[in-house]
């Protein structure tokens, strides 16, 4: 028998277990934590599906490419500035990331049954937190992911849902409900499918079970501009975009994915609880934690917006060279890192 008190062998035991705590993959710590809100947040303990196992697994892996896209961004930007006490220092990895509040998003996320490996279901987007020198890394719901919530909290499931944009060339016919007419709807003919022309609104159409409930949306092209982020990326809108070549700013015009970015906001706009209203009945912490989150996201995007386009730090989905990173107002803030507010995916347009 040594001569080891029971004292000793505890905290050899304390050691071992702080030792074997920071050998965790990232993977590892990423998933403990998220256990540890299922655990906090749910009377009764850790109640937690094989199904939100696999969702959790799969924002890993998604928010794990991310944060590589925008650490790749980050040094691409650093090495093109001309001035590098702009440079952003703060490397974009899990070391660095807020996993707190990350791991409570993914609690919600997950059991409201969101997953982040269908496309433009939901996305990570990392945004750098001047304040705590952290990276709070956000998950944005694409549009298949609100019409997966329009329909799980609706009063009433559409039986489908049909969204169109109508081009110049064109025929559409609205027919709406009048006194001698009971059911919504509307006609649609293709001219010329190959050459449609230029994009003067869109339409949805949702259909129900007893069509006299069935619904036409409308849209002008002039109230999907309206949704337009006021500094929105020229890479996905198309315009003119500044770039740096051989050490000079230039302006190129980009052609960027204006039909995608005009479908997207006319998506979001027909799954929008204004069109499928939410059944009170259905409405949980969950979805509540939602809208709180997006309340948040909109805040960011404001501040982004005051700091100008110029000024957000994000992935070159075109390849072209990235610009120079400009100085930020004094007081910090939230930088955006990864990707366009427009964008739907991580390095990719939302389409």
């Amino acid at each position: 028998m040594s001569g080891t008190t029971k004292k000793e062998t505890l905290q050899e035991n304390t050691a071992l277990q702080a030792s074997d705590q920071t050998k965790l993959s990232h993977s590892e710590r990423f998933t403990n934590k998220v256990m540890q809100e299922f655990s906090g947040n749910i009377v009764g303990g850790l109640q937690i599906t094989d199904f939100q196992r696999q969702l959790i697994q799969g924002y890993f892996i998604g928010i794990d490419r991310a944060l590589k896209i925008a650490e790749e961004s980050r040094v691409a930007k650093n090495d093109s500035n001309r001035d590098h006490k702009y440079d952003v220092t703060l490397a974009c990895t899990w070391d660095n990331v807020n996993l707190t509040d990350l791991a409570l998003d993914v609690v919600h996320y997950a059991r409201m049954g969101l997953d982040m490996m269908q496309d433009n279901h939901l996305y990570p987007v990392p945004f750098r937190n001047k304040k705590t020198d952290k990276y709070d890394v956000t998950l944005m719901p694409g549009y298949n992911g609100i019409q997966y919530i329009a329909e799980k909290y609706a009063v009433e499931t559409p039986m489908d849902t049909i969204i169109e944009l109508v081009y110049s060339t064109d025929i559409f016919k609205p027919i709406k409900k009048c006194k001698d007419n009971i059911i919504e709807s509307y006609e649609f003919t293709i001219v010329n499918p190959f050459d449609r022309g230029e994009v003067v609104g869109g339409f949805g159409y949702i259909k129900y079970d007893d069509p006299t409930k069935n619904k036409l949306i409308l849209m002008k092209l002039s109230d999907i501009l309206k949704r337009k982020p006021k500094y929105a990326a020229a890479e996905f809108w198309g315009g003119k975009a500044k770039r740096w070549e051989n050490g000079k700013q230039v302006e190129v015009e980009l052609e960027g994915w204006f039909d995608e970015m005009c479908l997207k906001t006319l998506k979001r706009e027909v799954y929008s609880s204004k069109h499928i209203p939410r059944d009170p009945k259905k409405i949980d912490d969950n979805y509540q934690y939602m809208r709180m989150r997006e309340a948040q996201i909109a805040e960011m995007e404001a501040q982004t917006e005051i700091y100008e386009h110029a000024n957000a730090i994000t992935i070159d989905v075109q390849g072209q060279e990235a610009p120079p990173a400009l100085p930020r107002p004094n007081g910090g803030g939230l930088e955006q890192i990864g990707l366009d507010m427009d964008a739907g995916t991580v390095g990719a347009p939302d389409f």
